[in-house]
C-alpha cells in the first residue's frame, strides 16, 4: 500500500484524483503500478487499476491474473471492479471507501457478486487514513 499512496500523490501532482495502484503476484513480488493518467492522457479509463492491470498482464504475457493480488488506495469504481473480474484478479485490497461510486462493497459489490460467474477476496480499509487525506486535500482544493 505504501507504493500505491506514492502512486497517488504522483497523480495528485499531476492534476488528476489521487489514486495509485500495484499487482502484486503470488509470492507478494510488485508485478505492475499504475496511478490515475486521465488529465494527461485524456482516455475516461486510464484509472490507476486498469492501468496496472493492463502493464500487469503486459509484463506476464497473459490478460490472466489468477493468483495476483490489486492493491489500490480507492474502493474501485463498476468499470475497475469489472476489470478486475475479467482479468481473474483473485484479491483486492483497498485503502479508502468511495460512498459515491464504490463496487466493492460501499455502493456495489461487484467484486463478491454470487450472480457473476467470478469472484475474488476484497481486503478493505488498509492505510484508510492515509488514502482518505490524499482524497480529503485534492478536493478541498478545487472547492
Amino acid at each position: 500500500m505504501d507504493r500505491a499512496l506514492t502512486l497517488a500523490g504522483q497523480a495528485q501532482r499531476a492534476g488528476d484524483v489521487p489514486v495509485g495502484a500495484v499487482v502484486l503476484d503470488a509470492a507478494g513480488r510488485q508485478v505492475a503500478e499504475g496511478r490515475n493518467e486521465r488529465t494527461e492522457t485524456g482516455d475516461p479509463t486510464a484509472h490507476a487499476e486498469i492501468v496496472a492491470l493492463r502493464k500487469a498482464a503486459a509484463a506476464i504475457g497473459s490478460w490472466n491474473l489468477t493468483g495476483h493480488t490489486l492493491v489500490v488506495t480507492l474502493e474501485p469504481c463498476v468499470m475497475c471492479a469489472g476489470a478486475v473480474l475479467q482479468a481473474r484478479v483473485s484479491r483486492v485490497v483497498f485503502g479508502a471507501w468511495d460512498e459515491k461510486a464504490g463496487a466493492a462493497g460501499s455502493v456495489y459489490d461487484v467484486l463478491r457478486d454470487r450472480r457473476l460467474p467470478y469472484r475474488c477476496e476484497v481486503v478493505a480499509g488498509v492505510r484508510e487514513d492515509a488514502a482518505a487525506e490524499l482524497l480529503r486535500e485534492f478536493f478541498d482544493e478545487r472547492r
